[in-house]
């Protein structure tokens, strides 16, 4: 008799939204250090470099977690796509620790270049761990910062939605972490000045959290002086509903109830289990 296909654990799937938040991370806070610290790069490079660490590690976690590497991800499928709420708290503390583990590692890596551009480990790089206001230059405050937060992960749970719903026209042949990696591209190009696209309370919480403990006193404010970190957790929250409730009101309740061909899903985005 066939053995029967191993079904992964609740341990496993926090593993794994640890590892692929964690390569996320490497590579997103890696690059903001290495074009804010060591002056190679630019924008460009920055949206790259995010859109590709989402690529990466939608691919490492995808098999067993569905790859959410994000909490308003993770909420925003609880309350539309049936995900298991018991589920989203422990996934939420598995990404933000991804998140946490690879800003050290970056933070210790870059511990030298950083310490020569900022020795005072001040907000002039602070915006290398954690979203800002503005980056931390431009005339935006907080509530122009929460607008944008929220504006910026409702286009992204929107078009999350589009791309993983087999009922629509998703990618094939398991594109469709490469092509969410270009949607966080494009968000970067597109929506990244007021608040540095967090988009996603782990990517900012986590690093905030290593930056603190490491030199960064003042990691909770902004530039003005503000308590601004609440900002990237309680906007992409309010932003994953928005995106998701407007696929779901615009396209999702329009769609056939299963899908003309049966194309095989690059990871299970909504496990129940």
């Amino acid at each position: 008799m066939a053995e029967r296909p191993k079904t992964p654990g609740l341990a496993a799937e926090l593993a794994a939204e640890f590892a692929g938040t964690m390569i996320l991370i490497l590579f997103g806070v890696g690059v903001v250090a290495q074009v804010a610290a060591g002056k190679i790069g630019d924008h460009d490079s920055i949206a790259w470099a995010w859109g590709l660490g989402v690529t990466l590690g939608v691919y490492v976690a995808g098999r067993i977690s569905g790859a959410h590497l994000n909490p308003a991800v993770t909420f925003a499928l609880a309350v539309f796509k049936g995900f298991s709420w018991r589920k989203v708290l422990p996934y939420a503390l598995a990404q933000t620790t991804g998140a946490f583990v690879a800003a050290l590692i970056v933070r210790w890596n870059y511990t030298e270049v950083l310490a020569k551009v900022d020795p005072g480990h001040t907000i002039k790089t602070q915006g290398v761990f954690s979203t800002l206001p503005g980056n931390g230059e431009l005339p935006v405050h907080t509530w122009g910062a929460l607008r944008d937060q929220i504006i910026g992960t409702a286009i992204l749970l929107f078009l999350i939605l589009a791309l993983t719903d087999l009922r629509n026209s998703p990618p094939l042949a398991n594109l469709t972490p490469f092509v969410i990696g270009l949607v966080v591209v494009a968000i970067g190009m597109a929506w990244g000045t007021d608040a540095g696209y967090a988009i996603n309370p782990a990517r900012d919480f986590g690093p905030r959290l290593a930056s603190f403990f490491t030199g960064y006193g003042d990691a909770f404010h902004d530039q003005y002086g503000d308590l601004y970190f609440w900002v990237p957790i309680v906007g992409p929250l309010i932003g994953a509903l928005v995106g998701a409730a407007l696929y779901q009101l615009l396209i999702g309740r329009n769609l056939p109830d299963e899908p003309e061909t049966a194309p095989v899903p690059a990871e299970p985005t909504a496990k129940t289990a």
